[in-house]
């Protein structure tokens, strides 16, 4: 068979693909469609020494078979994603017409469940990524320039943050910023406020989630540059300081343009892991003032009552969310090996 080799390379990748990606999320598309069936309820006539009374109760028979018989619930089509916990459609343009400008209209709407979530998401992830991309550059260009015997030790700190588990490293600092804390007890000197507490301001609180944000996912993006520095040309950075280029234009002429595929990979890699923020919200216990939508996922499917649709409708938008974050790179990749 002519590309009988070819099929049985692709093959594994393929079945796993379809078994891990596809499937699982064609199911949750499907399940973001129905809702669980409501239980059936009868009314009972209870009779005593004083008379009969007529009751509700929940006919546990007929609920048990009305589930077994339909699974995945009661067919509600966009009804999940149209309700206030999501899209809030009614709820928008009551709101709208309410409201006395557009600050109004978008300060009320920060209070509904969904937009809450993505306005933090957003946020964190439009903040942590640029800010990790410069930070693990820096890193990397004063690490490459330290001395040899210097490089190794440094290079394990900077790792650090990617060697601790991420939920001890969020909780070390979490204790810190505690007002008995090194930097809680540092910031309420700075503010000369003995009652500040970052836990209990929802502005220090975001703060201190993309600062641990940064904390952690730097290392990455400077493992990575500082890979890429090792291929950048030496001739070429000779070449470059023989012609009277400063240091810095050196790395704005010859190092930057030669580590920029490297900075849409960074990119795309913070864009998928920063719009997927959970970790930070569980592990500084900050849900009271931040939540975003892998934590309104997590919260719908925990409890006693686990609401499956509302959950598979928030993991559905935010598949669509990170897909419209990462066209952009996508595109300006796909056009780059087009000219190419």
């Amino acid at each position: 068979m002519k590309h009988s080799a070819f099929f049985w390379f692709v093959l594994p990748s393929a079945a796993a693909m379809l078994l891990f990606i596809f499937f699982p999320t064609v199911s949750i598309i499907v399940q973001s469609f129905y809702v669980e069936h409501e239980q059936v309820i009868i009314e009972v006539e209870n009779c005593g020494p004083f008379g009969c009374q007529t009751a509700t109760a929940i006919d546990q028979e007929a609920t048990a078979a009305l589930r077994e018989e339909q699974p995945l619930g009661r067919f509600a089509g966009l009804e999940v994603y149209k309700d206030r916990n999501h899209l809030a459609v009614n709820e928008f343009g009551e709101l709208w017409a309410q409201s006395d400008g557009i600050g109004d209209f978008i300060g009320d709407l920060m209070n509904l469940p969904f937009y809450k979530a993505l306005g933090f998401t957003l946020t964190y992830t439009f903040v942590v990524t640029p800010l990790t991309i410069v930070f693990g550059f820096i890193i990397a260009v004063a690490v490459n320039s330290a001395a040899r015997l210097f490089r190794g030790p440094l290079i394990f700190f900077t790792l650090l943050p990617n060697i601790v588990t991420p939920l001890i490293g969020g909780l070390i600092l979490f204790w810190m910023v505690d007002a008995r804390g090194v930097i809680g007890t540092a910031l309420r000197w700075l503010a000369d406020d003995p009652s500040l507490s970052v836990k209990a301001d929802t502005g220090l609180m975001w703060t201190m989630l993309m600062v641990y944000g940064v904390w952690s996912s730097a290392p990455f993006a400077f493992i990575v540059y500082y890979a890429g520095l090792q291929t950048v040309s030496k001739d070429t950075l000779e070449a470059a300081r023989i012609d009277g280029a400063t240091r810095w234009q050196q790395i704005r002429h010859v190092v930057i343009p030669h580590l920029l595929p490297l900075t849409t990979f960074i990119a795309l890699i913070q864009l998928m892991d920063n719009f997927r923020v959970f970790e930070p919200i569980i592990s500084f216990n900050a849900q009271a003032h931040a939540t975003s939508l892998s934590w309104a996922i997590f919260n719908d499917l925990g409890g006693e009552t686990r609401q499956l649709s509302s959950a598979a409708a928030t993991s559905v938008l935010t598949v669509i969310g990170v897909a419209i974050l990462l066209s952009p790179v996508l595109v300006r990749t796909y056009r780059s090996y087009g000219k190419a």
